[in-house]
């Protein structure tokens, strides 16, 4: 008895699976990847929203921080040129100083990941002879990381008075900035997860 139920069990093992079978095993792998699949998207899209709250807020801290110690100027709203002394020193300590010019993308640029003095005037290199002391606040710009490819460059605002900045009419990416008021956000009118655009992040 022993010995039939061995082979019957051994035969069987060799026939394999039926069609039957198999096809339940698909049915059942397919319903799984039905609904893990669509968790995974949801995941990444959550995933880059929530870099992209990261960056804003490391970003909003860094132009606060510069603000508060650089006379209530936010970063590239002043700009002045090292003077004479200040100069000699940055170049003493190893560094350069720049020329920039105020409200562009390339001043708020340095004023945030570059050594600067209390006036703005910044130098590549810790030169505290000079009064670069300051900063950087930002290692570099980060991407928004929301676009693709992702996007780090800086759209400044270029209104004046007391006019609103306007709204982002296109998905560029990057970053819209504000001298006047410090104001940073995504330059991007597309619609975010949340159900509310980008820009209002």
């Amino acid at each position: 008895m022993k010995m039939t139920m061995t082979s019957t069990f051994r035969r069987r093992a060799a026939q394999g699976f039926t069609l039957i079978e198999l096809l339940i095993v698909v049915i059942i792998i397919a319903i799984l990847a039905a609904i893990a699949i669509p968790q995974f998207a949801n995941t990444s899209g959550d995933a880059q929203e929530a870099a992209l709250d990261a960056n804003l807020n490391t970003m909003r801290s860094g132009i606060e921080l510069y603000r508060v110690q650089h006379r209530n100027a936010f970063p590239g709203s002043t700009v002045a040129a090292a003077s004479t002394a200040e100069a000699a020193a940055c170049t003493a300590a190893g560094g350069t100083s720049a020329t920039l010019t105020a409200n562009s993308a390339a001043a708020f640029t340095a004023h945030m990941t570059s050594f600067s003095n209390a006036n703005g005037a910044v130098c590549s290199v810790s030169a505290p002879a000079g009064g670069f002391a300051l900063g950087p606040y930002l290692r570099a710009i980060p991407a928004d990381g929301i676009t693709n490819p992702p996007n780090a460059d800086i759209a400044m605002v270029t209104a004046t008075g007391t006019t609103v900045a306007p709204a982002p009419t296109a998905a560029t990416g990057g970053w819209q900035y504000d001298p006047r008021d410090g104001r940073i956000r995504v330059n991007s009118n597309a619609t975010g997860r949340r159900g509310t655009p980008l820009f209002n992040y």
